[in-house]
């Protein structure tokens, strides 16, 4: 790196950290990781990330705090995780940041000499260009198990101190969450909380957490279709959920405990059937399903799109057209027939019908018995394929499922 000026250092620490960490040796940091570590050293109130797993926040965070440390030299950090070990793997990582030639560079051009690691132990870390009058530890770092008691700190991070256990374990939980609230009495007048994890719990420590952005394995662009199609069927849909969709659904009620595999071929629904879920208002989303029993397996295709029925006509015309499915099969008793006639007009084979079943006995019924044979074709919406894996009695939408389900019902489809 060429010699810097103080300035050029400093601007290079806050505005291009991401570039920062690139020059440390983490070359998949990009411009959303310069966003969350910006947010990390500039925001003046708490904050908390919320990114699914192999995101790359706890890297962000290990370059957030070793530029902190020479940033902010005067304030006082205090780091916790939920156990001691996962502490000690991040303190490596911020040590390791720090003695790279380019951050010795940086580091150098804003104090006049190179910052050192002048101490690193299991609980903490300091730098040379800390400017403690009384030799107090720069970065103090423990597990959610230690003492908090007497500790005061100008800058809180936790990161991850929600985990399984506290999906699992009801005490697990009401600790974890005595030790956030902890926090509120330790952080310094005019203190912050930063704060980066995943919810586990609808009442774990997540939920007290304040000014929540959340950053899911569809909307950072880290994972691809296929990545994510591999991980769904590597866990069970409650821990996918947590981990890569950051919602939460209870195991103990899902219906569907797994995710099918993928047929990659859309021509082979030729010839099958659609259902079509209408939404009239509301939160609903209008809900489509073709499908299509072929050599003892159920293919199935779904989109889901958001809002009232009438905004989607065309593209609901054109899949069915596509895929080569029909009839369509449209319950008419929120509109008295009148959807279908429209879609009659626009050329659909329509097959309405009454419904009478209760929606969740359909569901855990003819879906249920058809899923060890279903196949996902490639290009079904994810949001669908969401909306399926996380029904369950107390879901909070089922407009796919009710849609797959009356299908299955409609074609007389069981074991």
């Amino acid at each position: 790196m060429s010699e810097v000026t103080r300035a050029q250092a400093l601007e290079a620490l806050t505005l291009m950290p991401a570039e920062v960490g690139r020059l440390c040796g983490f070359d998949r940091l990009g411009a959303m990781h310069n966003r969350w570590i910006r947010q990390m050293l500039l925001t003046s109130s708490d904050m908390t990330l919320l990114a699914h797993r192999g995101s790359y926040k706890t890297i962000c965070l290990s370059v957030a705090l070793a530029i902190l440390l020479v940033i902010e030299p005067e304030k006082k950090l205090l780091f916790l995780r939920k156990t001691d070990g996962d502490v000690a793997e991040v303190l490596r990582q911020v040590a390791s940041i720090v003695r790279t030639p380019a951050f010795q560079a940086l580091g150098g051009a804003v104090w006049g000499c190179a910052p050192e690691v002048a101490r690193l132990t299991q609980g903490g870390l300091t730098l040379s260009t800390h400017l403690s009058q009384r030799g107090a530890q720069q970065l103090t770092a423990q597990g959610i198990g230690g003492s908090l008691t007497g500790k005061h700190a100008d800058i809180l991070i936790t990161d991850d101190i929600v985990n399984l256990q506290d999906r699992l374990s009801p005490a697990e939980r009401q600790r974890t969450r005595q030790v956030y609230m902890e926090l509120q009495n330790i952080r310094n007048p005019g203190g912050r909380i930063i704060n980066t994890g995943t919810p586990w719990h609808p009442e774990d420590a997540v939920s007290l957490m304040p000014n929540q952005v959340r950053w899911d394995c569809y909307t950072t662009g880290l994972l691809t279709a296929d990545e994510i199609a591999g991980l769904r069927r590597s866990m069970l849909p409650s821990l996918f959920a947590a981990n890569y969709e950051l919602k939460l659904i209870a195991s103990e009620e899902a219906l569907f405990s797994f995710t099918p595999p993928e047929e990659k071929d859309s021509s082979l629904l030729w010839g099958g059937a659609a259902h079509l879920d209408a939404a009239y208002g509301g939160g609903d989303c209008t809900a489509l399903t073709c499908a299509k029993a072929a050599g003892g397996r159920v293919l199935l295709y779904g989109r889901l799109w958001p809002g009232h029925v009438d905004s989607h006509l065309t593209d609901i015309v054109a899949e069915c057209g596509r895929l080569r499915c029909a009839p369509l099969y449209l319950e008419v008793n929120a509109d008295k027939g009148y959807l279908a006639k429209v879609l009659r007009a626009r050329g659909l084979a329509v097959h309405p019908y009454t419904e009478r079943m209760n929606k969740y006995l359909k569901i855990s019924t003819h879906l249920r018995a058809v899923w060890p044979r279903v196949a996902i074709v490639r290009g079904t919406d994810p949001a669908w394929l969401r909306q399926v894996l996380a029904y369950s009695v107390n879901a909070e939408h089922d407009d796919a499922p009710d849609s797959a389900a009356s299908l299955m019902r409609a074609m007389r489809l069981k074991l």
